[in-house]
């Protein structure tokens, strides 16, 4: 924790400040490696709980041979039932275990971590924290260039200002595995860069 100390010090002295400065061609933005650290120090850990992994083991053996056709059918239905407000989907998967512990998790982190979810291995959501826009992340960058490359990277979105809340958030996101290192599903976190 005391390095963590440091970095919330480096922070307060003008990271965030930085983060739109010009930077050179090739070079990352300075919050990606702040980001990057917060989540291998803090955030990997918390998803290598076994309430997380077995979770996510056991929506894979419920979904094994599903369809891209169905997944998209359960993510549409997962739209719309968001879109008007009829939570019947939302309220399935929020009152999971593995959802409560994200949530803890998301409430510990003292503001940083805005939203947290973890997908199966087809990228379905398995737990989330708040309600999420969608419920299949299977084709969207934060899952293919993780989990569908099968690396450990850490996958870091680009920094965008929230309008609602004017926090300056980005995703990061990585594969999860199980106690022998293979990949069974994906998980990611909405981080405010402001509040590292």
């Amino acid at each position: 924790m005391a390095s963590w100390g440091r970095i919330r010090t480096a922070a307060a002295f003008g990271l965030v400040a930085c983060l739109f400065s010009h930077t050179p061609a090739g070079a990352e933005p300075a919050y990606i490696s702040v980001v990057r650290e917060y989540v291998e120090a803090l955030v990997r850990p918390m998803v290598e709980d076994s309430i997380v992994v077995k979770a996510i083991e056991e929506q894979n053996t419920k979904f094994g041979d599903v369809s891209e056709m169905d997944m998209r059918v359960l993510d549409e239905t997962y739209r719309a039932e968001v879109a008007q407000g009829d939570f019947q989907m939302v309220k399935v998967l929020m009152a999971k275990p593995v959802s409560h512990y994200l949530k803890s998790k998301q409430d510990d982190s003292q503001g940083t971590i805005l939203e947290f979810f973890v997908t199966d291995n087809h990228g379905l959501n398995v737990g989330q924290s708040i309600v999420t826009t969608d419920y299949w992340q299977g084709d969207e960058d934060k899952f293919l260039q993780t989990f569908g490359r099968g690396t450990r990277d850490i996958y870091i979105s680009r920094a965008e200002r929230d309008e609602s809340t004017q926090l300056l958030e980005t995703q990061a996101s990585f594969v999860v595995t199980d106690g022998a290192g293979k990949p069974i599903g994906m998980a990611t976190v909405t981080i405010a860069i402001d509040a590292l």
